[in-house]
């Protein structure tokens, strides 16, 4: 299969990594307007030649499109109208309502399948890629029932190459959960370093005092805003909501210390506990 990734980055790179090694891949181009991106996944074997959008896609079987979910959202209707009957289109955006809303009404819609790898890290760029990096993660594979039964087998191959396991949702559902277990995370992890930031003066303290907790806490923090900023835009309405229970529970936490009442702390902690049974079944 030829494959074209658009988007040579951490996700679009390790996708491609994985599906050469399994066999699924016999040619990959890789699409970017980073020129760097691209002579780095040449130079790592990531990609077996670069190509133009109108190139890449008309000389390929399956179109990956690994790009932030605003540019995404933006490039993926051109992309239905290059394509023909016979091949198929995955995105693996963090949002799943945008991009399916984007294209809802296009003639080549059946030939899109809304795809979202969970997995991601701090880091970004074709040297960052990872072949095991999807490995027992989640696959999730959103309003099927719009796709072209053969198009759900194209992605459901690519899916399992990937070690992953599949669920299937619908895109609101998506953003939903997405909001609650990924895109929250996130937040939380910029205020809490830019908290420290803003009362910690010394960068050389947090260097030397900085524990492991804190490490794995902010890491997240790391995130490059060129994704991220996109992914809260086009998730609005449900990160807000988290967002409001998130501050909820701060100022929880807040009044029990400032009333000293430390029953009612270790009752927030307590019931916090309970995520421990639900993460490590």
């Amino acid at each position: 299969m030829k494959i074209s990734i658009i988007g040579i980055g951490l996700i679009g790179g390790s996708i491609a990594l994985k599906l050469r090694e399994k066999g699924i891949a016999d040619f990959i181009y890789g699409i970017d307007n980073n020129e760097k991106h691209l002579k780095e996944a040449l130079d790592l074997h990531i990609i077996d030649a670069k190509a133009d959008l109108e190139y890449g896609i008309k000389n390929s079987d399956l179109i990956i499109i690994a790009i932030p979910v605003d540019s995404a959202r933006n490039i993926l209707p051109g992309v239905l109208d290059l394509i023909s009957d016979h091949q198929t289109v995955m995105d693996a955006g963090s949002t799943k309502a945008g991009i399916v809303g984007a294209v809802k009404d296009h003639p080549k819609r059946p030939r899109f399948v809304a795809f979202h790898p969970m997995w991601g890290t701090e880091n970004s760029g074709p040297k960052s890629a990872i072949a095991e990096s999807f490995s027992g993660k989640a696959g999730v594979i959103c309003n099927k029932e719009e796709s072209a039964s053969d198009a759900i087998v194209i992605a459901e191959n690519i899916v399992k190459g990937l070690d992953m396991h599949l669920i299937y949702m619908n895109a609101e559902d998506h953003d939903i959960h997405t909001a609650y277990i990924s895109h929250i995370s996130h937040i939380t992890s910029y205020a809490l370093a830019n908290t420290v930031l803003e009362k910690e003066r010394e960068e050389d303290t947090i260097f030397q005092l900085a524990s492991s907790g804190f490490s794995s806490t902010v890491r997240l923090a790391k995130s490059h805003p060129e994704m991220w900023v996109p992914i809260f835009k086009q998730n609005k309405e449900n990160v807000l909501d988290v967002l409001n229970e998130h501050i909820t529970q701060l100022r929880k936490f807040k009044s029990a210390l400032e009333k000293e009442n430390y029953e009612y702390l270790e009752e927030l902690i307590s019931n916090a506990n309970k995520i421990r049974g639900i993460l490590d079944k």
